[in-house]
């Protein structure tokens, strides 16, 4: 009588999701709730598709399922993780039952640009996260929340990015948009007030982006096709402190004079260019990759601007192997 009663329960609390299935495929539901919960009481408001644990009641777990769709997310749900899967589309109104989502997560997946909707995401106000990377984008997805934080597109088919793909999303930290095939971006990051990281290595890049933010700590360009840096580029962004360059196209006409010669930077990667000369670095720079270029003179002067034994401490890492 008392499994009876429960099942009864239990078949209540579902019949919004099992109108939507078989009776075998709403059985089978049933059976496989029950026997990950036993006798206690259950949040029964989870896709069949899904996994949604008592011990995290604000997560999703889609992954790895196969699936093909976006399935259906309870309105308490904050959390969700569709990873790995073969969705290839977002509708609008998906996600419009689910307004508190703060984490998606769809990488690995075979999403399109053309069958994902315009305002899919519009309407999550407090989405924090979003990752989109290991798919078939051709654009950046449309009306993105403002709140979002970390945004990752890397691994898709990115060629172009309009101006006002990022606006008014001064609350973005991280951006990564690497291989893909971007070649300009114009100022697209203007107003990205909170940038600190920006990935974009594995593109077609000619040259640095610009209109960089004044905040921005993490720049990652290799596999570019850059051949110089703005004179003064780093002197307007203090913040600065990993600037990655290798396997580009850098010469020594490229590179201003005293370029990189800034205080708060930490480490500078360039190898795998077409230098001849070492740039003057600052004494507070901790690691320099310089391999892989043209360089056939050495000497401590040729990249300190005072040479001061007792004030370079600070280089940890100094890599000049296969030099010419």
């Amino acid at each position: 009588m008392r499994l009876l009663v429960l099942l009864l329960i239990m078949g209540l609390g579902d019949v919004s999701i099992g109108q939507h299935y078989s009776q075998f495929q709403w059985l089978s539901y049933l059976r496989n709730r029950w026997r990950y919960v036993g006798w206690r009481a259950m949040d029964v408001d989870c896709p069949l598709e899904c996994d949604c644990p008592p011990t995290y009641p604000t997560a999703m777990y889609c992954h790895s399922r196969n699936l093909q769709h976006v399935p259906y997310v309870p309105s308490h749900i904050k959390y969700v993780y569709l990873q790995r899967n073969q969705i290839t589309g977002i509708q609008d109104g998906v996600f419009d039952n689910a307004t508190n989502l703060v984490w998606i997560v769809l990488f690995h997946n075979q999403l399109n640009s053309d069958k994902i909707g315009k305002n899919v995401f519009s309407k999550l106000r407090n989405l924090d996260l979003l990752f989109l990377d290991h798919n078939e984008l051709t654009h950046v997805p449309s009306n993105l929340p403002k709140s979002i934080t970390n945004l990752q597109l890397g691994h898709n088919k990115i060629s172009k990015i309009p101006s006002n793909s990022f606006e008014g999303m001064a609350n973005l930290t991280f951006l990564q948009l690497q291989a893909n095939f971007i070649e300009d971006v114009g100022g697209v990051f203007k107003g990205l007030k909170s940038l600190t990281l920006l990935d974009m290595r594995e593109n077609r890049l000619r040259k640095i982006p610009e209109s960089l933010p004044e905040r921005l700590q993490q720049l990652y360009l290799e596999f570019n096709n850059i051949e110089g840096v703005p004179e003064g580029f780093l002197t307007m962004r203090p913040k600065l402190q990993f600037v990655r360059l290798a396997h580009n196209k850098l010469t020594d006409k490229g590179l201003p004079a005293n370029v990189f010669n800034i205080s708060t930077l930490v480490e500078l990667d360039l190898s795998f260019n077409k230098l001849e000369k070492i740039p003057t670095v600052s004494r507070n720079l901790e690691n320099l990759y310089l391999q892989a270029n043209k360089i056939k003179d050495f000497s401590l002067g040729s990249f300190c601007s005072t040479i001061d034994m007792t004030n370079f401490s600070k280089l940890r890492m100094l890599r000049l192997g296969c030099l010419h």
